[in-house]
């Protein structure tokens, strides 16, 4: 990362770290004291760190590191959060594999569309395009894109009961 490159690496991580930190910890504020001191010694050592081929991932070693050497000082006074302690301060994150299933699912539904209709579907939903930027895209009027979209749901919605009869 280029200089400044530690300022911006703190804007598009620090949330990441300090939910990884609350979750070892159990502790919110510990989880900040924990990633405010790596984070100090990391900016110290900057060039170093951004040299390397994942700084983020090197980042995250430095906060696990922190807070082993933590637990180890405060072993004996270490109290576990409850579960419901944990669901507010970091929340759960779903199994990947049912996202990859959910895709390859919605991929095999789509491919039952005709060709208009799934890249209308495409457009909007995957690309975020507008009516008009995919009317321009697909040589059609605005009107036409919105009945195409709509006969895709439909389409869908039609075919999604039939899928959960097949599992």
């Amino acid at each position: 990362m280029p200089d400044g490159g530690f300022d911006d690496f703190v804007v598009e991580r620090i949330d990441r770290l300090l939910r990884y930190a609350t979750a070892l910890c159990c502790d919110r504020h510990l989880a900040q004291d924990i990633v405010q001191e790596v984070l100090l010694r990391a900016q110290r050592r900057w060039s170093r760190i951004a040299a390397t081929d994942a700084p983020y991932l090197y980042v995250k070693k430095m906060v696990t590191n922190e807070y082993l050497s933590w637990r180890r000082r405060r072993a004996a006074s270490d109290v576990a959060a409850a579960p419901e302690v944990m669901a507010a301060l970091s929340p759960s994150v779903g199994d990947r594999t049912d996202a990859h299933a959910d895709r390859d699912a919605m991929r095999a539904l789509i491919a039952i569309l005709p060709r208009k209709q799934r890249a209308a579907l495409v457009l909007r939903y995957y690309e975020d395009y507008s009516d008009a930027e995919i009317a321009r895209v697909l040589g059609c009027a605005e009107v036409t894109v919105r009945s195409q979209i709509s006969r895709a749901l439909r389409a869908l919605r039609v075919a999604e009961p039939a899928r959960e009869v097949v599992r």
